[in-house]
């Protein structure tokens, strides 16, 4: 279990450090009396390429655990070990510590500390990773079968919580990676640890957790890929400066949001 724990916040250290920096002068900054106004666009993402290989490693580790003979013992290996260390379960902490870099990144943005995007723009590309690695992982969860360690159902693979967690870590890395890379060691790092919290728990396997924390990180990155290529276009104006503001709405019952631009 030691091993486990070595190897995944290693790697988790690595994927937090492979975001690529920009400069800080280039940071939106906002204030509360701006708080739903849109700039004409949003930065695309800024990802160096190496980043991308610790997800994918991740995704592919969990897909052979059920081919790999070896892969799946290690599973059973790691089990046993958590149950021998700790027989009864851990308060699940995890269930909160999962939000923390979430948490993290508002917190500071209200203490004035400013990431890449606006509250608005912020708030929808975190839904829109959440919503990615939901959609990933409710067709995985029905088409796996997996048993969990505990025997409660079939739905272990992959670790919701761990891939949460991570979609988390990374948007944490996206928003401030600009600012300094130890944002995103500290959003990683609450990630590896639901993670690992979730095999202590005996609520999934070790290939579980991987493929989860794979499979939201490449979440994170999908949205922060794909927003911009509609935002920009939807607001963009190349001939002026004019602001736009985005406003919640209610009505019958009915949450939505209303968009204004200058003409």
């Amino acid at each position: 279990m030691k091993k486990a724990l070595f190897i995944i916040l290693s790697i988790s250290t690595l994927t937090a450090n492979a975001q690529i920096k920009v400069s800080t002068k280039d940071s939106l900054k906002t204030d509360s009396a701006n708080l739903l106004a849109l700039p004409d666009t949003v930065k695309p993402l800024r990802s160096k390429w190496p980043s991308f290989i610790p997800p994918a490693v991740f995704v592919t580790y969990g897909a052979l655990s059920f081919k790999v003979k070896a892969i799946r013992d290690l599973d059973f290996s790691i089990d046993r070990d958590a149950q021998q260390d700790h027989p009864g379960n851990l308060y699940p902490v995890e269930n909160y510590l999962q939000y923390a870099p979430i948490a993290l990144v508002y917190g500071l943005n209200f203490a004035g500390v400013h990431g890449k995007n606006t509250f608005i723009d912020r708030s929808i590309l975190l839904g829109m990773s959440e919503g990615i690695f939901g959609l990933v992982t409710f067709g995985l969860k029905s088409s796996s079968d997996r048993l969990r360690p505990n025997g409660a159902d079939r739905l272990s693979f992959p670790s919701g919580h761990s891939g949460s967690a991570f979609v988390a870590a990374e948007f944490m890395a996206q928003e401030y990676g600009d600012k300094s890379p130890w944002y995103g060691v500290l959003g990683y790092t609450c990630a590896s640890a639901t993670a690992i919290l979730r095999v202590y728990n005996h609520k999934h396997w070790f290939s579980d957790i991987v493929a989860g924390a794979g499979f939201g990180i490449l979440s994170a990155k999908a949205a922060y890929a794909l927003y911009p290529l509609f935002r920009n276009k939807l607001f963009h104006d190349d001939n002026s400066k004019k602001q736009t503001l985005i406003m919640p709405t209610f009505n019958n019952g009915v949450v939505g949001f209303a968009f204004t631009a200058q003409l």
